[in-house]
């Protein structure tokens, strides 16, 4: 999700195209299946590759549906969550939403007919809130009506996934995510996106574990006491983000290693490049980072599309030395843009190359750099006001993978 969505009047659009320091984690081991859930997509990428180098009698289609229904395809970052608050305020089980969310034709990009004509095997479902409007000001109570919303959207996912039990897999681990996969139900694991979602306590963070939730984001378009934010809130837009930390505080250090304990994963994406280097171990002091694998939930390629969102290629590279993935994400500000002049630091849009051959692009230059078990897919759908043309909703992943 991101700052420059307004759900709300972005209704016409989104159907359209265009603590102390904890000790080293002796549970880290038997905890590391919740980050093994993120490498599932590397796997299906490397699948894809090898495939394209063999002679095939079947039409590409058929292939994709082949690859589709033996190898999960995981969604690092989708905000269905925060579409159900906005547009029908958490109630899952009136017919205004349960026909459309069922039958098909709901406002947005997701529903269950589309799910399964995407073939979707799996989904990181993001609890996002906001970010708090006086978001430099790191006081508890600041902090307070976050904490409140976040719990509203982990209920109202777990409530969705109990309403569908045949459909929507528990908060898995490791190893039942797999298992969840052969009963043809979608692996659903959820994602903080911004660390205001849990004040300045890891009891906050540690609850939320306990309830599914796999990765937390360090931050979203605001600052925090753990990091630094790529980008930051500002009357009318967001601008590129002076540092508070100049990467991640002494809170934050803490916070990582907890996350580490736990096998709670760390997720890069939104965080500035100083953050991003902290954390895979080439920051700015003896720090060597998180202990674990970390993810970009979803993030582009900065060499392609400019923007402060997208990870440059010297962090590109510490991804790969730390065994970690970048989710490609589909929204057209991170895929398609020009460097510019602007005050604010951020590029110009190319609206006309928003499509899906341009998130390939942004696939294969991280594959090709770095590694196709670096690189997923993370799409942002139902948090962006628009698509790529090609990439209009979660039905559209076979196109995408044919494409590939």
């Amino acid at each position: 999700m991101d700052s420059k969505v307004d759900l709300e009047s972005s209704r016409g659009y989104l159907a359209t195209s265009s603590d102390a320091k904890p000790k080293p984690p002796s549970s880290l081991a038997r905890n590391m299946g919740r980050v093994l859930l993120t490498f599932v997509l590397a796997c299906f990428l490397v699948t894809l590759t090898n495939a394209r180098r063999c002679t095939h009698p079947h039409p590409a289609q058929s292939r994709v549906d082949k690859i589709l229904s033996e190898t999960p395809l995981i969604d690092g970052h989708d905000d269905l969550p925060i579409f159900i608050r906005e547009f029908f305020g958490n109630h899952i089980y009136g017919d205004d939403f349960r026909i459309p969310f069922t039958e098909g034709n709901l406002l947005g990009h997701v529903d269950l007919p589309r799910l399964a004509e995407g073939k979707v095997g799996g989904t990181f479902w993001s609890v996002f809130v906001e970010c708090p409007k006086n978001w430099s000001d790191f006081s508890d109570a600041t902090y307070a009506t976050s904490v409140r919303q976040t719990i509203e959207q982990v209920d109202v996912m777990l409530r969705l996934q109990q309403a569908y039990p045949n459909v929507f897999s528990e908060p898995p681990n490791g190893t039942t995510a797999l298992q969840a996969f052969k009963e043809g139900k979608i692996i659903s694991p959820l994602g903080i996106e911004g660390l205001h979602s849990i004040g300045n306590s890891l009891a906050h963070l540690r609850s939320f574990y306990d309830r599914g939730v796999a990765y937390a984001t360090l931050t979203h378009n605001c600052h925090n006491r753990y990091a630094d934010a790529a980008l930051v809130e500002i009357p009318g837009g967001i601008k590129k983000a002076d540092p508070v930390w100049h990467g991640v505080s002494e809170a934050g250090k803490d916070l990582v290693f907890e996350m580490n304990r736990l096998g709670m994963i760390v997720d890069l994406s939104h965080v500035s490049v100083d953050t991003m280097r902290d954390v895979l171990g080439a920051g700015k002091d003896d720090w060597t980072g998180s202990r674990a694998p970390v993810m970009f939930s979803h993030s582009s390629a900065y060499a392609v599309c400019p923007h402060p969102r997208n990870v440059p290629d010297d962090v590109l590279e510490l991804v790969k030395a730390r065994n970690s993935v970048v989710m490609v994400n589909f929204s057209p500000d991170f895929i398609s843009c020009t460097a510019s002049d602007d005050p604010n630091g951020l590029p110009e849009l190319d609206p006309e190359n928003a499509t899906l051959e341009h998130v390939v692009d942004h696939i294969m230059y991280i594959g090709n750099l770095i590694g196709f078990d670096h690189v997923g897919l993370g799409s942002d759908f139902d948090g962006i006001p628009t698509v790529p043309r090609g990439l209009e909703d979660v039905s559209k992943y076979p196109d995408l993978i044919a494409e590939l």
